[in-house]
């Protein structure tokens, strides 16, 4: 286990390695408990390195069984040995070889990082520092290296054998017991993208021919039996290397593409150059067990591993600070995919709400980072969703302030220049600004500086001078470490209606003529001012249109005005955001009592006009009537948050809609029944989307005729999707009903992993006050295991995450159970751990009791003996 780091590690203390390794030669003799590796490391001295330095290589819990140099042993008296280090101060300024046998206990493995076991297989998860529990090594993404693995094992325990690359050679040996297998990969990498599985695994083959004409074979290897349910997977990624080529011109450049699915595994899938390692919640799908959430997410996540081929694994990270370079941009690329795929503005609703979700609280409390970070203590706690989804949204704008063609060109230029090399978050812009002609220093201080900006407007028309005065200002809380705050270029795409709907010219002399004709304005200092001239009547602005920024606007129009953008607004993006303004208007009129402001009219209304043309787009209108969650009421709320508070306005709103909607929502749900047989198409997934969120919200208006829709759409429903929307009904409406479709679901899915994780998830987020024992009985469940990440998340995570109401109980019982298991999980799997432990990333936005709990309890995690550095790093930063 990794011991707490006391030193931070900064950015600005960045210098090359000492040393480069040309190549890499790896032997791997597999064994349950004493796997022997054996790394020859080809080195030479780095021209930009420290001249006679020694030669410290990175280790993690090793147990180092010999050293050679250029063939000779060395002795202990030659070099320095610990569990984390082999240091030796005397070697050649020549070229040499250096050969280390390491053993390492793959079962005993429960960090999931190096080399461990999920089941009967064996597998490695090297990002971001696991290869250094496999080997000593120079352990950093500025390293890279040709490698050429050969593994051996027992041919009845590991009939399968890969790695990175494409494959050499294989063959018995040991009178055909044993055998083995050599890949060569013969891009340079770093160590960070080495992988390696063995095991008794069922496959599923399929071949993709890429645009220059070369076939390549395509793998995915599951649990034997599972096979039928990786058709989908395989699909998805036939259809990302098709649209790579086309949108990117980007092609696969392996012989071979393989893909492994393991169900323990501490992320969602790693990259792996060629070998592709995924959590099987990403890979298995059927109708019968897979929700279109789940087609959704495995095609949206085997797009983003398959991306990394060039955005990330060809072009790297010089460093961990630049991983916003390889992830958001990849997470950008993949957003595009699905957009592709899918319904466009669905997609873009979607990212934004798991943006708001995740990312904007992130940003609002003390684990505040920019998105290229300039310190880190564990660089495990820095995959977050600041480095990914706003990481996205930065590229997204850039793309929005300098245009789709010079974009394009940008990346063109970058995938030419740094191919081969690894990159830093300056190499990208300097691609950017060479193909548009536009200096981006300002720019990338989106890069360098933490926080949500909040842009502020102020309207003002003149109707005897027919101008409408538009105000755009702008400013940065402050965030832990960062106090001042500079203003940033924001883009801001904008469109004027009229009374009528009607979209109007812009006009205006404080505004360039490529900003009018683009229909966006470059907010790039404190306050800007924009007079349009030539506005007949009183305009109503569509602002931020697709959300061009990451950024709140604030105040939202009036109610009027938000009635008349969700009827008239070409933007779907900005008509949805009018329904989510309209709803947190309602919401918070019933939190500060307003009677009178409290009545939804107009938001009921506008929302029965939606119903009433939901046929052409069910998906959006489905998107549409969905509430703000409880973590939206709470970041809109800011400080001084009652949970229960919320959750009762919330509910209170729900209910009112489900009343006055009524009729409206029960033909939507008789309509739009599944006429056949399952497909997870975006239209059909749209139906059912609709459906369901009808369903929602009738059983909130008429909880006996919910209750009724919801246990026949259980009995019958011939999805997945269907059958769980209709359980999480009957869930929040309790009784005898949900008991027994709890008990029947269990019985017709008992074993099916990640069915089950659905089971246990949807009693997680009851909001009772029982819940919170219910968990812990759940946690002592024949199927719970602290030791698979799935379940974990599943069962803790959710409760965490989705159930505000009972996590923060004011008698402390949710925060005690996260406490305990956090502790329970540090020295065990410390990266689970401390990602559970970011659930707490908002707690000084709750009112002074909550507070105090939960201050308590992080002080309680800290003083307990022996913390993971991962733990240890987000307890201190959440205590600030």
């Amino acid at each position: 286990m990794r011991h707490p780091s006391t030193a931070a590690i900064r950015l600005a203390d960045y210098r090359p390695a000492d040393f480069v390794i040309d190549s890499v030669e790896l032997d791997f003799s597999l064994n349950p408990t004493k796997t022997k590796v054996v790394a020859r490391l080809a080195l030479r001295r780095n021209p930009a390195g420290e001249a006679g330095a020694p030669l410290v290589l990175d280790g993690d819990d090793l147990t180092l069984i010999g050293v050679r140099l250029d063939g000779r042993a060395l002795g202990p008296q030659d070099y320095a040995a610990t569990p984390d280090k082999l240091t030796l101060a005397a070697v050649p300024d020549a070229p040499f070889v250096l050969e280390i046998e390491t053993q390492v206990d793959p079962s005993a493995n429960t960090q999931l990082s190096g080399l461990y076991r999920s089941g009967s297989a064996y597998c490695t998860q090297c990002e971001a520092e696991g290869f250094r529990r496999i080997t000593y090594f120079l352990d950093r993404p500025d390293v890279l290296s040709v490698y050429t693995t050969r593994i051996e094992a027992e041919k009845s325990d590991a009939p399968i054998l890969l790695s990175n690359g494409n494959p050499v050679e294989s063959g018995d040996i040991d009178g055909g017991t044993r055998h083995y297998a050599i890949w060569r990969d013969p891009f340079p990498k770093p160590s960070y993208l080495f992988a390696l599985v063995g095991g008794d695994l069922g496959v599923v083959r399929d071949a993709f021919k890429t645009m220059s004409g070369r076939l390549v074979d395509l793998a995915i290897y599951v649990e034997h039996g599972k096979e039928p349910r990786a058709g989908y997977a395989m699909d998805a990624l036939k259809r990302s290397m098709r649209w790579d080529e086309e949108k990117f011109g980007r092609e696969y450049d392996l012989d071979v593409f393989n893909i492994v699915a393991v169900s323990d595994f501490n992320m969602g899938a790693m990259e792996n150059k060629g070998l592709n390692i995924f959590n099987d919640k990403y890979v298995l799908a059927s109708p019968e067990t897979a929700t279109d959430g789940d087609y959704a997410g495995i095609e949206g996540v085997i797009a983003h591993e398959y991306f990394h081929n060039w955005t990330g694994n060809r072009i790297t990270c010089r460093d961990w600070f630049q991983l916003c370079l390889k992830e958001g941009l990849t997470v950008f690329r993949d957003q595009e995919f699905s957009a592709d795929m899918r319904s466009r503005a669905v997609e873009r609703i979607s990212d934004v709400r798991g943006l708001r979700l995740a990312q904007f609280p992130e940003d609002a409390g003390p684990l505040a980072h920019p998105v290229r970070p300039d310190v880190y203590q564990e660089i495990n706690n820095f995959y977050t969703a600041t480095v990914y989804e706003k990481g996205a949204e930065i590229i997204r704008a850039l793309r929005t302030l300098i245009g789709e063609d010079d974009f394009r060109r940008g990346m063109d230029l970058y995938f030419e220049r740094f191919d081969g090399a690894a990159a830093t978050v300056e190499d990208f812009l300097s691609c950017f600004a060479e193909a548009s002609g536009r200096d981006l220093s300002h720019f990338a201080l989106w890069y360098s500086q933490a926080g949500t900006p909040l842009v502020t407007t102020s309207e003002e028309y003149d109707a005897a001078a027919k101008t409408f005065t538009l105000t755009l200002r702008q400013e940065t809380p402050p965030t832990p470490g960062q106090s001042e705050k500079r203003p940033v270029v924001i883009p801001i795409a904008l469109a004027l209606f009229s009374e009528n709907g009607q979209k109007l010219d812009l006009a205006s002399e404080d505004a360039s003529a490529r900003e009018l004709a683009r229909g966006l304005i470059e907010l790039d200092r404190p306050e800007r001012v924009i007079r349009f001239r030539d506005i007949p009547s009183r305009p109503v602005a569509s602002l931020l249109r697709g959300f061009s920024a990451p950024v709140r606007l604030e105040p939202a129009p009036a109610s009027e005005d938000l009635e008349r953008l969700l009827a008239h607004d070409d933007d779907p993006f900005n008509r949805w955001q009018a329904a989510q303004s309209l709803a947190l208007r309602a919401i918070f009129a019933r939190v500060n009592g307003d009677g009178a402001a409290s009545d939804a009219r107009g938001l009921t209304d506008a929302l029965r006009l939606l119903l009433a043309k939901a046929e052409g787009d069910p998906a959006f209108a489905a998107q549409a009537l969905s509430l703000p969650s409880e973590i939206d009421l709470a970041r809109e709320k800011g400080s001084d948050v009652d949970p229960d508070v919320l959750f009762a306005a919330r509910q209170s709103l729900r209910a009112e809609i489900g009343r006055a909607l009524g009729e409206a929502l029960e033909t939507i749900h008789a309509r739009f029944a599944d006429p056949g047989a399952y497909a997870p198409d975006a239209a059909s997934a749209g139906r059912r989307a609709l459906r369901n969120v009808a369903l929602d919200l009738i059983a909130a208006g008429d909880a006996d005729k919910g209750r009724a829709l919801a246990q026949a759409q259980f009995e019958t429903a011939g999805n997945m999707t269907d059958r769980l929307a209709a359980l999480a009904t009957l869930a929040h409406l309790g009784g005898a009903a949900r008991e027994d479709a709890f008990a029947r679901f269990y019985a017709q899915y008992a074993g099916d992993a990640l069915v089950i994780d659905k089971w246990f998830s949807l009693q997680a987020t009851i909001p009772e006050e029982a819940t919170t024992r219910r968990v812990q009985e759940l946690m002592t469940h024949p199927e719970f295991s602290m030791s698979n990440p799935n379940r974990v998340r599943a069962l803790i995570s959710a409760f965490a995450n989705a159930n505000l109401t009972r996590f923060h109980a004011l008698d402390g019982s949710g925060y005690d159970l996260l406490t305990r298991v956090v502790l329970e999980l540090d020295p065990k799997n410390p990266q689970l751990s401390a990602r559970l432990l970011s659930s707490l990333r908002s707690w000084r936005t709750l009112e002074a009791r909550r507070r105090e709990l939960v201050e308590t309890r992080l002080k309680h995690i800290l003083a307990a003996e022996n913390l993971s550095a991962d733990l240890r790093d987000i307890a201190t930063r959440a205590l600030g």
